[in-house]
């Protein structure tokens, strides 16, 4: 084979993988109850500057995300920011 020979191993586009970590993702947000970044960090085994980084990139890609509820721990007796979270969930 020579350099710049492209060779096309089927026709049509190409199939999804499955089994990604992306569709895991996708699998979470898709629930009725949706995921928080925690939820998705663990089930990846991503860093959680890495899940909000795919979601952003999720939006790039037109992929509408809603946030269904924002938990904020502060106060008196409560953990603080650490303790704080969203829950986020596909839109439609």
């Amino acid at each position: 084979m020579m350099l710049g020979d492209c060779h096309h191993f089927g026709t049509g586009p190409r199939k999804p993988r499955t089994g990604t970590k992306q569709e895991q993702v996708l699998a979470l947000l898709r629930r009725p109850e949706g995921a928080t970044v925690a939820q998705i960090a663990e089930v990846t085994a991503w860093q959680t500057h890495s899940v909000r980084g795919f979601l952003a990139g999720l939006k790039k890609k037109g992929i509408q995300i809603e946030v269904l509820e924002r938990v904020r721990q502060v106060g008196p007796d409560k953990l603080g920011a650490r303790g704080s979270y969203s829950i986020y969930r596909t839109a439609g």
